[in-house]
């Protein structure tokens, strides 16, 4: 009976003998395998950082935040940080400081800079929009509107020299409107706060762009009664530009910024304002997803963005017509110095 006792306890543990080394085995070659799994996933390359500052955080933009909110950006290689400059001059500020590596604005802040005789000057290298993104709202719904009726009133306008305000007074003086005696622009209100002063009373008129458009029509202050983007014509509003000691620096950067944004171009070009909408939405966490659909359709109605980013001479020799006509330039400035199209025609062809 002892012996078989014994026989049963040898045989126990050698039983356990084996299963811990079965166990320790198995351990060793899991750990095994997961550092053959670690060492041959692919390495994710680092991404460039890049700073982008924005004159205005709008709706107007969308194929920009398409470009964001899809990925297109970290395809190229790019971390890019977004920042709300509130303001074409604001952000070739932020450009000429170091405290951003592409502007993106109307181009006419980047013909000032040159025409001051700056040295390291910004250079456009692709065109977004092809038609101005602001709209005037007036105090009630007017189906009849006609821009005559601007007469003798109050409008709250857009900085001297800025886009909005230029295209604005160009729009006036196709109609035989004189800016400067024909009605009263208020030009005193920060970019950004018109829509408020006018909801809390100020002005007859007020331009906006969106989503302050429809924000003031929400809440029953006012109406559009026409879209500067239409009455304007096709108009070289908005450009992405850099300086030309980072264009030398960075000039991959540079097409991959392109290619990213032309993505989304190509996306806004080829989807519905629902399916833009839905993409675009947490860029505009505090606006209704069904609003931004509305906008976004708005500015697909009247053919907002281009196709491709390749700005033409044509839209610059038009933007230089509309400045000088305002008297903001005095002399007109070389399209080959402030405009390169490299990267937006190759950008366009790899798209195709």
């Amino acid at each position: 009976m002892k012996t078989l006792t014994k026989r049963l306890l040898c045989l126990s543990l050698c039983l356990l003998v084996l299963i811990g080394t079965v166990s320790g085995c198995g351990k060793k070659a899991d750990s095994k395998n997961t550092v053959a799994e670690k060492t041959e996933a692919p390495k994710q390359e680092a991404l460039t950082p890049v700073t982008l500052s924005e004159v205005a955080h709008s709706i107007f933009y969308a194929p920009q935040y398409v470009a964001i909110e899809n990925g297109y950006f970290e395809e190229e290689g790019i971390d890019l940080t977004l920042i709300n400059s509130a303001g074409a001059d604001k952000v070739m500020t932020a450009m000429i400081s170091g405290g951003a590596d592409i502007g993106f604005m109307g181009s006419e802040a980047s013909i000032y800079v040159y025409a001051e005789g700056s040295s390291d000057y910004a250079v456009n290298f692709a065109q977004l929009t092809q038609r101005a993104g602001n709209f005037l709202v007036g105090r009630e719904a007017d189906e009849d509107f006609k821009w005559e009726d601007l007469k003798g009133t109050k409008v709250l306008g857009g900085r001297a020299g800025g886009m909005p305000e230029m295209v604005f007074e160009y729009i006036l003086k196709k109609n035989g409107i004189n800016p400067k005696t024909d009605l009263t622009i208020d030009q005193s209100i920060d970019f950004g706060l018109t829509a408020a002063a006018f909801i809390e009373g100020d002005a007859d008129y007020t331009v906006e762009f969106e989503p302050f458009a429809t924000k003031i029509e929400l809440e029953d202050a006012g109406k559009v009664v026409a879209s500067l983007g239409v009455d304007s014509g096709y108009v070289p509003y908005t450009a992405y530009c850099a300086k030309q000691s980072y264009y030398s620096e960075h000039p991959e950067i540079i097409q991959g910024f392109t290619n990213a944004v032309q993505k989304g171009l190509d996306y806004v070009n080829s989807h519905t304002a629902e399916e833009i909408a839905k993409i675009i939405q947490p860029q505009f966490s505090e606006t209704e997803e069904s609003t931004i659909a509305a906008i976004v359709g708005r500015y697909l109605d009247q053919d907002t963005w281009k196709e491709d980013l390749v700005f033409s001479e044509d839209s610059f020799n038009l933007l230089q017509d509309i400045l000088t006509e305002a008297g903001e330039l005095k002399e007109k400035v070389p399209y080959k110095e402030l405009v390169n199209t490299e990267y937006a025609e190759k950008a366009a062809e790899t798209a195709k």
